[in-house]
C-alpha cells in the first residue's frame, strides 16, 4: 500500500502562486506515476497533470500549460504541484494519486490506485 498526504493549499489572489506537496510513504517503490487531479464544487474530477516517478517526464492538461509544473524528489518520496498565475477558475480541491504503472499521457483517474485526501486551493479575484 501507498499512503499520500497532501499539503500547500490555502487561499491566494488571482495571479499568485502556490506549491502543494505530495508526501509518498509506504510501498512507494510501486510508484512509477505520479498525478495531480482537481475536483471543484458540482464539477466531475479534473486531470491536471502527472509525472513520471522515475524518468521525471511530465504531461500537463491545456488549461494549466505554462503555467503549472510538476516535479518530484524521490529521496524524499515527494511530489510537487508549482501553480503560477493562478486564476479564480482553478479553485479546487487538489488531489495527488499514484499509479503502480507508468501509460505515457494517461489522464484516467481510474487508472490511479492511491489517493491522498486532498487540499483546498482558494483563488480569489
Amino acid at each position: 500500500q501507498v499512503q499520500l498526504v497532501e499539503s500547500g493549499g490555502g487561499l491566494v489572489q488571482a495571479g499568485g502562486s502556490l506549491r502543494l506537496s505530495c508526501a509518498a510513504s509506504g510501498r512507494t517503490f510501486t510508484i512509477y506515476t505520479m498525478g495531480w487531479f482537481r475536483q471543484a464544487p458540482g464539477k466531475e474530477r479534473e486531470f491536471v497533470g502527472a509525472i513520471s516517478w522515475t524518468g521525471g517526464s511530465s504531461y500537463y492538461t491545456d488549461s494549466v500549460k505554462g503555467r503549472f509544473t510538476i516535479s518530484r524528489d524521490n529521496v524524499m518520496n515527494t511530489g510537487y504541484l508549482q501553480m503560477n498565475s493562478l486564476k479564480p477558475e482553478d479553485t479546487a480541491v487538489y488531489y495527488c494519486a499514484a499509479d503502480r504503472a507508468y501509460r505515457k499521457n494517461n489522464s484516467d483517474p481510474k487508472s490511479f490506485s492511491f489517493w491522498g485526501q486532498g487540499t483546498q486551493v482558494t483563488v480569489s479575484s
